[in-house]
């Protein structure tokens, strides 16, 4: 299974942080951040351009792209 968004390709990015210690900063690791993705239908009769080569399948969508699946046109 891919770690990759199927729709708008969002993939893991590297993050570092530092923390603060008296008056320096102590770098930490670095860690990997992944995308929060889940298994969609994407339904039928969608009229979304970024959704209708999908239309009827089911793929890897990150929740932003799940949110937007669920506003409707207007």
């Amino acid at each position: 299974m891919s770690k990759k968004c199927d729709i708008c390709e969002k993939k893991s990015v590297m993050q570092s942080g530092r923390k603060k210690l008296m008056s320096k900063y102590n770098p930490t690791p670095k860690k990997r951040k992944f995308p929060n993705l889940h298994k969609t239908l994407i339904p039928l009769g969608i009229k979304q351009k970024n959704f209708t080569k999908f239309a009827g399948k089911k793929v890897n969508a990150c929740a932003k792209c799940i949110k937007t699946l669920g506003k409707e046109e207007k």
